[in-house]
């Protein structure tokens, strides 16, 4: 008797439909064990895990090679995020100061170190951020395989034509594949930040991630379907199954040559209305996806990362780097830069930061900043630095009243008459503006408005204050509603208070990024809406096969509805009278069904 066909769903993070037989990458950890060494053993001990850092940065740069060769050089940036973290004082010294304290073999000492990594990310909050315990693990078990002696993973065994299955995927798993023997992704953990997320977008594979158990529940050679597009993953499918999904894969990717074909066209609705259309990014080896899936320029990019995993503050060296680059890669189109929005539940081991009740309501992004005003000053000037080089723009999140916004004003101007002082150059124009995430400044939009030169209105967080909704709660994850009349009303608001002043005003949050809202987001007064890459072609097909007119439209029938429920029936209605081919039968998506 064949196999039950079994369905486990997890995180889709790219598009697309694989069929398949499995092939299950095992990964064993390798383990430490714990012995005493005498005093005069200790800077042995010492040397001896240096030689392994040693020896797995050589390894890391062959890599780095290597996937700059297949995937080009934008692909490296990663694997320099881990050579980074070969070399952090964090590491190389706990590791050190653990071997001299406790007599221990270098093997349990960095256990030990990494184990506290894993700790500290662990209890943050933020998704992204969370997710970036992986690098450090498989730094950690990199240089312990080299202090044992023992062998390498080698994924360069892969057959051709299968779908991939792992725990998870580290870069450097990824630079020894070949790619095009590849057709999908199922992976245990991740979520859409994760290192296989972003390579499988930027490869265009179909990959689906968070499925927690899938590797423990297929053998080799097993068949497989797995859909990017849902997150859906389908065991021992059967043959009606498989017959189903081979037409959704045609249908699929006739539907992805026609999207590509909208690449170098502009968004502009069939009145000649344009639309801007940017990308949200959050590491530089997202842009050539970027570029590839047409975007008009960089609406988001979130800087934390640079902060991550160091015990030293990034220089202002560092920062002028990395926005340097980011702009040459974009011109001639624009970069909008987040300044740091850390504290609250983002770890930063530079600055002590005592332990708060709620970290989303506390100490976090431009509070911190107006608090740590030197670790502001530095990313500042890198900005301005960078400025000189393209167009760029910078943004403060958090924004609850208008004397944040004076006083990062005022201390941005220090920072420009320093480097005045210094013969530095940078674009004396740069444009400030302000992310509108709290009511607070949703409310007063009219007043700040007035010293802002535009708005990007981030509704992740502005859905969960309006609504008083902690949305990684899964109790009440079910009230996180986009369409929740309240949440309107207050980008209604926002759109007028800016245009009102002349400024324009942008949505970067994920709400932007869902084609089956662009038309409302439109007609509400959104000049701009900044996504995910593989979601910019989408959004642009219905910009493109819209009028503004029936944008405002849609947005002045709302009106009529007092709850969200009857909102998102009335828009689902609307989109799929509107567009019967490509929104799914849940309303959510552009593509198939």
């Amino acid at each position: 008797m064949a196999p039950q066909t079994i369905s486990v769903v997890g995180i889709g993070v790219s598009p697309g439909i694989a069929i398949g037989p499995a092939f299950v990458l095992e990964k064993t950890d390798c383990a430490a064990h714990r012995w005493e060494i005498p005093p005069e053993g200790v800077a042995g001990e010492i040397r001896r895990f240096r030689a392994a850092v040693a020896a797995s940065a050589s390894q890391l740069r062959s890599f780095k090679r290597r996937l700059a060769r297949d995937l080009g050089p934008q692909h490296v940036y990663v694997l320099d995020a881990h050579l980074m973290m070969l070399k952090d004082r964090m590491l190389l010294d706990g590791v050190a100061r653990i071997i001299r304290g406790e007599r221990v073999n270098a093997e349990w000492a960095l256990q030990q170190v990494v184990a506290r990594f894993r700790e500290a990310f662990a209890a943050i909050e933020d998704p992204y951020l969370r997710e970036k315990a992986g690098d450090m693990e498989d730094i950690g078990q990199r240089v312990l395989r080299n202090l044992v002696g023992a062998s390498h993973e080698q994924v360069t065994r892969i057959p051709e034509g299968v779908i991939v299955l792992a725990r998870d995927l580290s870069p450097s798993d990824t630079a020894q594949m070949r790619k095009e023997w590849v057709l999908g992704f199922a992976i245990d953990m991740g979520g859409k930040t994760s290192h296989t997320a972003i390579v499988a977008r930027s490869l265009e594979i179909p990959a689906v991630v968070g499925l927690e158990d899938v590797t423990t529940r297929v053998a080799n050679g097993d068949p497989l379907i797995i859909d990017g597009n849902t997150g859906q993953v389908l065991l021992h499918p059967d043959e009606q199954t498989v017959r189903h999904y081979e037409a959704l894969r045609r249908r699929y990717h006739r539907y992805d040559v026609e999207l590509h074909k909208l690449r170098e066209l502009p968004a502009e609705t069939l009145d000649g209305y344009r639309v801007g259309l940017e990308a949200n990014i959050e590491l530089p080896e997202e842009l050539p996806s970027v570029l590839e899936h047409g975007a008009d320029g960089i609406g988001l990019y979130r800087t934390e990362f640079i902060y991550l995993n160091r015990t030293d503050m990034p220089t202002e060296e560092e920062h002028y780097q990395l926005y340097r680059h980011l702009i040459e890669m974009v011109l001639p189109r624009p970069a909008t830069i987040r300044t740091f929005d850390l504290g609250g539940d983002k770890f930063l081991s530079q600055v002590p930061l005592a332990k708060e009740m709620n970290p989303a309501l506390g100490l976090r992004a431009i509070r911190f900043c107006l608090r740590e005003v030197t670790a502001f000053k530095t990313q500042l000037a890198g900005i301005l630095r960078a400025s000189a080089h393209g167009k760029l723009r910078i943004m403060f999140p958090m924004i609850s009243e208008l004397s944040e916004l004076r006083q990062a004003r005022e201390i941005l101007g220090e920072v420009a008459r320093d480097l005045e002082r210094r013969g530095e150059a940078f674009d004396p124009r740069l444009e400030v503006g302000v992310m509108i995430e709290t009511p607070s400044a949703a409310i007063i939009a009219d007043i700040l408005a007035r010293e802002a030169d535009f708005f990007s209105i981030g509704t992740n967080d502005l859905i969960q204050y309006a609504l008083a909704i902690d949305r990684v709660n899964e109790h009440v994850a079910y009230l996180y509603r986009p369409l929740h009349p309240a949440v309107l009303r207050l980008i209604r608001d926002v759109a007028r208070a800016a245009h009102t002043q002349g400024i324009s005003v942008a949505m970067c949050g994920e709400m932007a990024g869902e084609p089956i809202y662009a038309l409302l987001l439109i007609g509400l007064g959104i000049d701009t809406l900044s996504m995910n890459a593989v979601s910019l072609p989408r959004v642009k097909k219905v910009v493109r096969a819209s009028r503004l007119a029936e944008a405002q439209q849609l947005a002045a029938g709302l009106g009529q509805f007092s709850t969200a429920w009857e909102v998102e029936e009335f828009v689902k209605s609307e989109m799929t009278r509107r567009f019967p081919e490509d929104i799914t039968s849940d309303g959510r998506q552009i593509c198939l069904i």
